[in-house]
């Protein structure tokens, strides 16, 4: 008998995401993944933009208020919560400036999910590719960023899963806050052995990232629990891009290499390092 493909919802947090959220709904689209949307009080065009996809795969959108400061444990509790009372089969944790990939082309998420269940397995870890400017091409802050930032290096921080990031619905509670959202848990938790895929485009420009790293002002209690450290050090004269010579060229999502990947992101080096000085 042949398997129904999941309903899976995909659980997508935004703050001041125009840049990214047209191309990170109709990229869930071509999934076959539906979308609700949590807003953080954007004050750009990202509401605007997002209300045009209600309808054809959005099927939510709700405001929850800043305050002034950037909170992650109260988007992510709200991420759990909405995970037990959203009629879906599947969910997955995203970030507007990620494009989460199936293991094979040809075939979409939602169908990739389908055989993992099939196989017995109840989440997947992702395997993520860091796309950055370089210092011969330095800005991609434009609507074509996917077409012209083609400079990428594999990212894995930790010998153990690092983004398990989309589940099976459980039988009971699940918790994404413990660990800053990096890893989902549950009951019977069941990694699926192969890691599927995520483009990640951490910044599009020197910029961008002092938009929305330096200006973002961060919950205290969260830095000094060691979330954001990195971000929250960050100054602009540590920012320095890096040479296409260091990186590796992007051709397909069939062509991403996985080979010795960094375990610190290019953009926050000198915030580590300035970390581990003090």
């Amino acid at each position: 008998m042949t398997r129904r493909i999941p309903r899976v919802v995909a659980l997508l947090a935004t703050y001041n995401e125009e840049r990214f959220i047209a191309d990170c709904l109709d990229h869930l689209v071509q999934q076959r993944i539906y979308t609700y949307l949590i807003d953080n009080s954007s004050t750009d065009q990202t509401i605007v933009i997002a209300q045009r996809y209600l309808g054809r795969g959005l099927i939510g959108i709700e405001s929850l208020p800043r305050a002034g400061l950037y909170s992650w444990r109260p988007i992510l509790e709200r991420k759990e919560q909405l995970a037990s009372v959203i009629d879906a089969d599947w969910f997955m944790h995203v970030d507007a400036d990620e494009f989460r990939l199936p293991p094979r082309s040809g075939r979409s998420l939602a169908e990739a999910f389908q055989e993992v269940d099939g196989e017995g397995y109840n989440a997947v870890n992702f395997l993520e590719f860091t796309f950055v400017p370089t210092r011969q091409a330095p800005d991609h802050d434009h609507p074509g960023f996917q077409k012209t930032m083609r400079w990428y290096y594999p990212f894995l921080p930790s010998s153990v899963p690092h983004q398990v990031k989309a589940w099976k619905r459980p039988a009971g509670p699940l918790e994404l806050a413990w660990s800053a959202g990096h890893q989902v848990q549950f009951s019977g938790l069941r990694i699926y052995p192969q890691s599927f895929w995520m483009r990640h485009y951490l910044f599009l420009s020197v910029p961008h990232a002092v938009r929305k790293y330096i200006k973002r002002r961060y919950d205290p209690a969260e830095v000094a629990a060691g979330w954001h450290r990195s971000r929250a050090a960050l100054r602009p004269e540590m920012i320095q891009l890096p040479n296409e010579t260091e990186l590796r060229q992007y051709v397909s999502d069939n062509d991403l290499d996985p080979s010795n990947p960094r375990s610190q992101h290019y953009l926050f080096d000198q915030a580590w390092a300035k970390r581990a000085s003090v």
